[in-house]
Parts: structure tokens; C-alpha cells; sequence
């Protein structure tokens, strides 16, 4: 099911380290785009969620980020 959020891009420093947004719950893009990878970035994104995919990272909402823009 895709759905456009908005959020700030952040890294976590949990688990070895991997990048997330945080919206009004938190993501995890097993696709996550080095353009995006600025911590602290507002950004747009239409995303596909995935509830079906495991990660090692006990955090956020599986998905696969489907387009994107950079808001200021």
C-alpha cells in the first residue's frame, strides 16, 4: 500500500548504524537513496510499506521508497 509522509531524514546508531525517517511513525527504507542520506533533512516521500519484510534493525515501519523530494 503506498502513502506519501513527510519527515526528517535521520541516522541511527543502533545495530551498526543505518539511515530512517521520522513522520508520524518512524521508516525504514530498505532502498533508501544516497541523495537522501543528509541527517536532518525535511523530506517527501511516497512509500510502499512492507509488512511482510524482516530486518536486522528493531525500528520503524518496513518499506521501499517509490519517489521523493527535498522540502526547505
Amino acid at each position: 500500500m503506498a502513502k506519501r509522509i513527510q519527515g526528517i531524514v535521520k541516522y541511527i546508531d543502533l545495530e551498526g548504524g543505518f539511515w530512517g525517517i521520522e513522520s508520524d511513525d518512524n521508516y525504514l527504507a530498505i532502498n533508501f537513496p544516497e541523495q537522501l542520506k543528509k541527517n536532518g533533512a525535511s523530506i517527501s516521500c511516497v512509500v510502499e510499506t512492507d509488512i511482510d519484510v524482516m530486518t536486522m534493525y528493531s525500528w520503524g515501519t518496513v518499506c521501499k521508497i517509490i519517489s521523493f523530494s527535498t522540502l526547505h
